[in-house]
């Protein structure tokens, strides 16, 4: 390797993409083209990188695994900031193990940290943690420890672990504080927001206000009785009842939950549950069979009661009721806080993410995108979308799975 290709590795791995580029902007060869393509991916220019990375991995030689296997990774990692969550995860894999074949531990554990935030992004919290579970940082340069943190802090979060996440994102700073990379630096400071701004709302006996990380964290270890709209659950302490595959059920104990320790008319409920705004007598028969199906559901945690009016909640065990809520409630909610991000997305990045089908996020995109809500840019298969983020709330609990059950 010639002095100008590892003067121009080495300001990468600085986090100067520009120095890199002074010195193989002209050149044409295969770590030049491989350089070039991290280099403009470093300044933004993904869809060019893309083409570099591709031809560089063309050029290399059949003796030349560890550059060949050392682009696809970075592919894979343009691949992940572009949101194109469908490559392929057995080249990824593949790749990583021809890097640890040749004793380039510090990028066959870059391509493992790739793959766990793409197994997060996509709501595989098990699999990523599994995953992450065999690497120890403890050797790798700072940058790598910095990823290695974020990648904690991350599953951290998701399970509502925040003094885990708190340490974590503290050894990511000192991590980045060495690197000296302000990219990585940015990177610790935007993970630190997820824990110091609203994440949810709490609504009780009539009134409602914002929560922190921790704060849902309390409360969901407490033996409050919540209503779970983040995750369409129903739980008191380590007891959980999932509603999410039954969404009339859920919608009358959201409503009962909302108006504890008072009932809630049957009007009401009707309309709650079913959508109907004139409630008829098939409506009160249907309303007290799905009343009975509660009852069932809930026989361990609560009983549901008939009133003069309607019906009212009573929890076993616990002083109080409350409703655990998204900061923004919206339609389509799930899908503007993936865009939130500030990444832009394809539809079927956010298909995959949701655990939906294309069609129906095309449709959630088509009404957003007449809202105002969400732009695009692009044509065919390139077309991508992105949201301004919600000002003052942290995305992660806008999530449609962002609250552990187990």
């Amino acid at each position: 390797m010639d002095s100008l290709i590892t003067a121009a590795a080495r300001a990468l791995a600085a986090g100067d993409p520009l120095g890199a580029l002074k010195r193989v902007a002209l050149r044409h060869d295969a770590p030049a083209l491989a350089l070039r393509g991290i280099a403009m991916a470093q300044l933004g220019d993904l869809v060019r990188a893309k083409t570099l990375l591709r031809r560089a991995a063309r050029a290399f030689g059949p003796k030349e695994a560890v550059a060949r296997a050392r682009c696809v990774v970075a592919e894979a990692e343009i691949a992940l900031v572009s949101r194109d969550l469908g490559w392929s995860a057995k080249a990824l894999d593949a790749a990583r193990a021809t890097l640890e074949e040749h004793g380039d531990r510090v990028n066959a554990a870059h391509a493992q940290y790739l793959e766990v935030r793409r197994l997060l992004l996509i709501g595989r919290i098990d699999e990523a943690e599994r995953s992450l579970a065999g690497l120890d940082p403890a050797p790798f340069p700072p940058a790598s420890r910095t990823a290695h943190e974020l990648v904690v802090a991350g599953i951290a979060m998701r399970r509502l672990r925040t003094k885990a996440a708190r340490a974590a994102l503290a050894r990511a700073e000192r991590a980045a504080h060495h690197a000296r990379i302000p990219a990585l630096t940015a990177e610790v400071e935007s993970a630190y927001l997820v824990l110091n701004t609203p994440a949810a709302r709490l609504i009780a006996s009539g009134g409602e206000r914002l929560l922190l990380l921790e704060e849902v964290e309390a409360l969901l270890a407490s033996k409050a009785f919540v209503v779970d709209a983040c995750r369409h659950v129903v739980r008191r302490a380590s007891k959980v009842v999932s509603l999410a595959r039954r969404p009339v059920l859920f919608a009358l104990a959201r409503a009962l939950g909302e108006a504890w320790p008072g009932d809630v008319p049957r009007e009401t409920l009707v309309a709650r549950a079913f959508g109907a705004k004139d409630a008829d007598e098939s409506h009160r028969a249907r309303l007290r069979v799905e009343i009975g199906r509660l009852r069932a559901a809930l026989r361990t945690l609560a009983d549901v009661s008939a009133t003069k009016r309607g019906f009212a909640l009573t929890p076993r065990r616990a002083r109080e009721v409350v409703v655990l809520a998204r900061p923004v409630e919206d339609e389509h909610g799930a899908v503007l806080a993936l865009l939130a991000d500030g990444e832009s997305w394809s539809s079927s990045a956010l298909a995959l993410a949701l655990g939906t089908s294309q069609r129906s996020v095309q449709r959630a995109l088509d009404a957003l995108e007449a809202a105002g809500k969400v732009q695009w840019f692009g044509r065919g298969r390139a077309r991508r979308w992105m949201a301004p983020p919600v000002p003052g709330f942290t995305t992660t609990l806008l999530l449609p799975a962002p609250l552990p059950i187990d």
